[in-house]
């Protein structure tokens, strides 16, 4: 349960790599939370992410293998998490880039992309959904994008992804309404992380950090949409009204 501050004790990321997911996780866990599950891809990475987070406080930070393309595992695998208690916050973190240029010439490459941001989005959020219906609390936290608000010609792969996964979290935010189940979709601009090195930095780019305390607050405020930086949020609402023909030529 969240303490008294209304803090949650436990956390669950999906992504348990997401350089933004354990920003988050270290801002909680300063906190008061003390729970972690780390959920990804078996890999040096995840166990190194998870020992880092045992050194800050009296934190127990657990590893369990998760993939968002093997949806027929999700059921069994996140249930195990949910067996050993309940889980104040979910996390889902996941998510690729994909590489425009090429995808858009290779169908597969483009249906990976999809399958990851979107379908294995569907499948995991489900399954933690009806885990938390079954509590009676807990928050679902989604990371979107705004480029899920209106795909570009630079990166319309990666946007329509992020923007069925956006709808989506929405819509399951209303079907969860009066549950005692909080669903909170966050849209972060350009967030300078690994995942974007080598790539031009768009207008008021942020950092996992910046984003993490976006999502604090936005737990908080019992937020049901989070823009990180909320910037964004004016200029995203200017720009889906800009013409066709005119916002086609914005440059990637």
């Amino acid at each position: 349960m969240k303490d008294a501050f209304g803090a949650p004790q436990s956390l669950l990321i999906l992504g348990g790599t997401s350089e933004i997911a354990l920003a988050t996780a270290r801002r909680l866990i300063s906190r008061r939370t003390r729970t972690v599950w780390l959920a990804g891809r078996p890999s040096a990475a995840l166990d190194e992410a998870a020992e880092a987070l045992r050194r800050i406080g009296d934190t127990d930070a657990r590893t369990i293998p998760f993939d968002a393309l093997d949806h027929e595992s999700h059921e069994a695998t996140l249930g195990k998490v949910f067996t050993e208690g309940d889980i104040d916050m979910v996390l889902l973190a996941f998510g690729v880039l994909g590489d425009q240029q090429h995808d858009e010439h290779d169908p597969l490459a483009a249906v990976r992309v999809a399958q990851t941001n979107y379908t294995g989005g569907v499948s995991s959020a489900l399954v933690c959904a009806q885990a938390l219906r079954r509590q009676g609390h807990g928050s679902l936290v989604v990371l979107s994008s705004v480029a899920a608000e209106r795909a570009r010609r630079a990166n319309f792969i990666y946007g329509s992804s992020k923007a069925g996964l956006d709808a989506f979290a929405q819509g399951l935010g209303d079907a969860l309404h009066d549950s005692g189940v909080h669903v909170m979709v966050v849209r972060p601009g350009f967030v300078r992380t690994k995942m974007t090195a080598g790539r031009a930095a768009a207008p008021l780019a942020s950092t996992p950090e910046a984003v993490a305390a976006a999502i604090e607050l936005g737990l908080r405020r019992r937020a049901h949409t989070v823009w990180a930086p909320a910037a964004l949020r004016p200029l995203m609402t200017a720009l889906r009204h800009v013409p066709r023909s005119v916002f086609r030529r914005i440059p990637g």
